[in-house]
């Protein structure tokens, strides 16, 4: 290895990752090579593989990372032959709630290269958090969430339809009683991201996820922010179910409370818990 090449490898890896942070999609691309295999964190299992594929991943992580989340090396090794080269990396990778929640959680990265044409590209590349037990599945679910969220603020309807089941049953703060299929849910997205003209943000502080092999159920109270509105918060429920090796939504439950006497929605309530994160 000679210390130009670790240095051009180092400088790569780097920018690549600064591109990612700023979801710059043809930074990313860049010296990737066309046949490129990725062992990503979510599935599918087998990975992806080709350049299409692996730009595809991109912009859903894109949307959850516009929620404020950060992609940033904290280590990284480079290793290098002749035309075969490869790195290892840590990163912080995670939204400020996250990375209060657990600062020393790092996503570990490992980048294979080869040379060609007397310039490095990436042939590789394997994300992986660690994970114990049953947190494997929970913090799946809570990326589906943080993409969710951050697909909301781009108003990305694509983006807050994805982990949703083509046949999920929705109980929705407006009649009808239900909302049935993919296609329904839908609508009503659409609609509520038409009628507010500013910046919308969605997120559930105080989240809470139980999984049990294929199935989970996620609660907590939403919290819904629009640009020059007061924040509006909301009781959901979600019921997951992990089909093809995907958690994927089967059901969910948003209600507001009512005044006993009135019996009208209660849409000005916040948390009563002191201890509830973010709560006044």
């Amino acid at each position: 290895m000679t210390t130009d090449d670790r240095t051009q490898i180092h400088t790569l890896i780097q920018r690549w990752a600064e591109a990612v942070h700023a979801g710059d999609m043809d930074g990313v691309l860049a010296d990737r090579a066309d046949d490129i295999v990725m062992f990503d964190v979510p599935p599918p299992h087998e990975g992806v593989r080709g350049i299409g594929a692996y730009r595809d991943t991109w912009p859903p992580f894109f949307a959850w990372q516009a929620g404020g989340a950060v992609f940033e090396i904290t280590e990284l090794e480079v290793t290098a032959g002749e035309d075969v080269a490869f790195a290892h990396a840590l990163l912080r990778c995670g939204t400020p709630r996250d990375l209060e929640r657990d600062p020393a959680n790092r996503l570990r990265l490992t980048i294979g290269l080869r040379k060609e044409n007397g310039r490095w590209v990436v042939a590789h590349e394997h994300h992986s958090f660690a994970l114990a037990g049953e947190g494997g599945a929970d913090e799946e679910i809570r990326k589906v969430h943080q993409g969710w969220f951050g697909a909301t603020e781009a108003k990305d309807l694509d983006g807050i339809m994805a982990h949703i089941a083509d046949d999920v049953v929705s109980y929705e703060h407006n009649e009808p009683l239900e909302y049935v299929g993919a296609d329904a849910v839908r609508e009503v997205c659409a609609e509520g991201l038409q009628a507010a003209t500013g910046i919308v943000q969605w997120d559930v502080p105080d989240l809470r996820i139980l999984s049990r092999e294929d199935l989970a159920v996620a609660w907590g109270l939403n919290r819904v922010r629009v640009e020059g509105a007061p924040d509006v918060w909301s009781r959901g429920t979600r019921v997951f179910q992990r089909i093809d090796g995907v958690w994927t939504m089967v059901h969910q439950h948003v209600s507001f409370p009512s005044d006993s006497r009135t019996g009208a929605a209660r849409t000005d309530l916040p948390p009563a818990r002191p201890d509830r994160p973010d709560s006044p």
